[in-house]
């Protein structure tokens, strides 16, 4: 597959011979692109920036572009896109802001049109932003997330794997593994369709529930569940929800329907389990 006499490729890239590099495409900087990926024509990859094998890189797309960030000096920072990921048409993927720093999106990922990975994300395999979906600097995103579309992530907000982040939804504090958090940013309950479908156990999906029940339906205060939960989870899905609650967080951790806001609709609780 070649390279289309149209695109423009600096002679420090490294491109794989079987790579695809569309018209009008512009490869700029030291960006290494791996086997069978194809650049679409008219997108722009620049940077320190890595792209696996079997990507797709979609007209418009950017990729690897100084960070929206007032502190970035010019420092050589990096953006790597693992194998198999699909950048559909818009969307962008900055590089980190720090001297050295990084950001990374996993293997299989899905960013669809429009949605935004700002500097020093992490995004696991296996994630999905919808369009328009924005991920503020610092944001970490677990293994098979999904964010579905015109839904912002605060800075620093860490989304634990399989949580579903419902459409529009304004996401300020960290959302634990297997939940559903909507609108405002409060969680509804276990995330039931994504754990059927990536093969949890009854024994595991029943742990999650009784795990989401402890720490928002019950009267006890919120340490004090998870607390609780510490002598009683059984299941490598309860043992990683409660990792995620006892890990750092710059943000805290989402509340759940009795956290609501002013203004919320008076049939979000509708939503929960």
């Amino acid at each position: 597959m070649p390279i289309h006499p149209t695109a423009v490729v600096d002679r420090q890239a490294e491109v794989d011979p079987t790579a695809d590099i569309g018209p009008f495409a512009i490869i700029e900087g030291r960006v290494r692109i791996g086997p069978r990926t194809r650049v679409y024509p008219h997108a722009f990859i620049t940077g320190w920036t890595e792209i696996g094998a079997d990507c797709q890189i979609h007209p418009g797309a950017v990729v690897g572009h100084i960070p929206q960030d007032l502190a970035y000096s010019g420092a050589e920072t990096y953006c790597r896109i693992g194998n198999g990921t699909i950048i559909r048409e818009g969307a962008s993927v900055h590089r980190g802001t720090d001297p050295g720093s990084e950001t990374v999106v996993g293997e299989r990922c899905f960013i669809m049109a429009n949605a935004h990975v700002a500097h020093n994300c992490r995004l696991g395999n296996d994630v999905k932003l919808v369009n328009a979906a924005l991920l503020g600097g610092h944001v970490h995103i677990g293994h098979g997330a999904f964010i579905a579309g015109g839904a912002g992530i605060h800075q620093f907000v860490r989304i634990g794997d399989l949580a579903m982040i419902g459409g529009n939804s304004s996401i300020s504090m960290d959302v634990p593994p297997y939940l559903t958090a909507v609108r405002l940013g409060y969680c509804v309950g276990p995330n039931s369709v994504g754990l059927r479908r990536a093969g949890f156990t009854v024994e595991q999906r029943n742990e999650v529930k009784r795990v989401y029940h402890t720490l928002y339906r019950s009267a006890l205060p919120f340490h004090e569940a998870v607390e609780t939960l510490a002598g009683t989870v059984a299941t490598d899905a309860g043992r990683h929800m409660l990792e995620f609650l006892r890990a750092p967080s710059r943000r805290g951790i989402a509340g759940g329907p009795k956290a609501r806001r002013v203004g919320d609709h008076p049939t979000d609780t509708a939503d929960a389990p």
